[in-house]
């Protein structure tokens, strides 16, 4: 189960040169941004090559070369773009920061779910790292809201929307591509078996961090009955996500 999901992460955090060029088209004139946005892609392509190393050990016949090759052919960026999707240079950091979020807790969870020592220590140094650019964004993003005008409530629209973009095609294809699934591409099977196996590794603290990191994000309290209970609400969809495919080994 957590062989599948390491292998798909492998895929994800390689292909980060392809979002340094998205990044730095976006903030064309900010040379501070841009130093730090490629810095970023470097430490996630080294991610990448961790987990790929770690997935090739676990299993020899794991083919990254040849995989991440189908990832990159069939899931294309628009690296040409010169604004960003979000809309602002502030929604897009603010969604990157959503990513970093998701990020470190995926691989707090899988550390907390494996007893296998060098897969541990791996994503003890990548959750680590996923902490600190959740900070680089956020502190770019304060930047930027000195700039652009983005209230509470477009801020929560955004941050939701991209949540939601987690059962998207890049996801998908990357789990399809790294398992080297013998089906045709569905963009649906692939996202449910990926959750199903992704999703059920949390647990409660995981998401309560999250849910943490996601209000001071948005420049709200951290305290309150009603940040547990979104975490809770957030676990048990989580849950029941990971629950709605039969599980089979992978």
């Amino acid at each position: 189960m957590v062989l599948s999901v390491v292998r798909a992460a492998s895929m994800v955090e390689y292909r980060s040169a392809d979002y340094v060029t998205y990044l730095c088209n976006i903030f064309a004139d900010d040379d501070t941004f841009q130093d730090a946005a490629r810095v970023w892609g470097e430490e996630e392509i080294q991610h990448g090559r961790a987990l790929a190393k770690w997935a090739r050990l676990a299993d020899p016949s794991f083919d990254f070369d040849g995989a991440f090759a189908d990832f990159r052919a069939n899931y294309e960026l628009d690296l040409d773009a010169e604004k960003s999707i979000r809309g602002t240079r502030t929604a897009e950091l603010l969604s990157r920061c959503m990513v970093e979020i998701g990020t470190s807790s995926f691989y707090s969870s899988i550390h907390d779910a494996v007893e296998e020592p060098v897969l541990k220590q791996v994503c003890t140094l990548i959750a680590r790292d996923e902490f600190g650019h959740y900070g680089l964004f956020r502190r770019h993003m304060e930047r930027y809201l000195t700039q652009e005008k983005l209230g509470i409530w477009s801020r929560i629209r955004i941050m939701v929307g991209r949540t939601l973009e987690t059962s998207d095609d890049e996801l998908a294809y990357a789990y399809h591509a790294a398992n080297r699934l013998p089906e045709p591409y569905n963009r649906r099977a692939a996202s449910e078996a990926y959750a199903t196996r992704a999703l059920s590794l949390y647990r409660p603290v995981h998401i309560k961090k999250g849910v943490i990191m996601a209000f001071k994000a948005l420049g709200l309290s951290r305290e309150g009955w009603w940040q547990d209970a979104i975490a809770t609400a957030v676990y048990r969809i989580m849950q029941w996500r990971s629950r709605k495919v039969p599980q089979t080994p992978a």
